[in-house]
């Protein structure tokens, strides 16, 4: 299946673009497209823990399934007031 990737802040810094497509298998979760991204980019290992991500603009799990022209954005941690 095909997917788009939307980076946010330092995720998009780490990858050096704000979006990305992606071939995933048809059973592929967010957490998938997270993993096959960090193996890409190492140094997004580092936020695996804290980062969020949302499928089709609605914050999801890692475990939700993705379908054909999906887009599944990953977001860092935010700080500040």
């Amino acid at each position: 299946m095909h997917v788009t990737v939307r980076l946010f802040a330092r995720l998009r810094e780490i990858a050096g673009a704000a979006e990305l497509s992606r071939q995933l298998p048809d059973d592929a979760t967010a957490g998938d497209a997270w993993n096959a991204l960090a193996m890409e980019y190492p140094g997004l290992a580092d936020y695996a823990r804290s980062v969020s991500c949302a499928v089709n603009e609605t914050y999801s799990r890692f475990t939700t399934r993705l379908h054909d022209g999906d887009e599944v954005a990953f977001l860092p941690p935010v700080s500040g007031g």
